[in-house]
């Protein structure tokens, strides 16, 4: 791809470092920004450098927040006693556009993954193990893509539970296995979330 300006190609390069984002559609993305008024694309600039400086994680449950709680941990109207475990922020947003949950969540960061060198020491394990020690959690369900990494950190935390009175479930194989769960759609996850069964009665299916 030949450019006539520096400039232009140095966007499309930047452009293209994105996921997912190749050079023909970074060329289509910084054409139209081309276009539009000098203004708009300076608001534009500017939301992305404030969104990188000013976001925040929350403090409870991990999730990107603006503030030092997130919103749904902030939220009185939710069930705080009840936990959804997810590997990423996308989990949550798949989750919560199901419009089937209303209790919390907790952000892992990630599942344990040896091959990948990511022990449970890299995810937020210990905070979540902290967090049911100090609140009155009655249940946890598991949303982890079911996959072997997947069922490892199940395994794994549902084993440093094992001591604790809180119920333990996990969603429903209404998706399937080696699957992701971010690209499940809203009906499949609702059900999967709504069908629940327990860790124990799952990990013996799985064995």
């Amino acid at each position: 791809m030949i450019f006539s300006s520096t400039l232009l190609e140095n966007a499309v390069n930047e452009f293209a470092k994105l996921p997912g984002i190749g050079k023909k559609t970074a060329l289509r993305l910084v054409l139209h920004l081309v276009k539009q008024n000098e203004k708009e694309v300076e608001h534009f600039s500017e939301i992305i450098s404030a969104m990188r400086k000013e976001i925040k994680f929350c403090n409870r449950c991990h999730n990107i927040s603006d503030k030092e709680l997130c919103n749904i941990c902030a939220n009185p109207s939710r069930k705080q006693d009840m936990i959804c475990v997810v590997e990423t922020i996308r989990e949550v947003i798949a989750i919560e556009s199901t419009q089937q949950f209303n209790g919390t969540f907790h952000v892992l960061g990630g599942i344990i993954s040896p091959l990948d060198g990511v022990g449970p020491e890299q995810l937020n394990i210990e905070s979540l193990i902290n967090r049911i020690a100090v609140e009155n959690t009655k249940e946890i369900i598991f949303a982890l893509s079911p996959n072997i990494q997947g069922d490892t950190t199940i395994y794994y935390i549902g084993r440093k539970l094992k001591a604790t009175p809180v119920k333990i479930t996990t969603i429903a194989r209404g998706i399937a296995f080696g699957g992701d769960l971010e690209y499940a759609d809203e009906m499949t996850l609702a059900k999967s979330i709504s069908n629940r069964i327990s860790v124990e009665h799952y990990i013996t299916s799985i064995n």
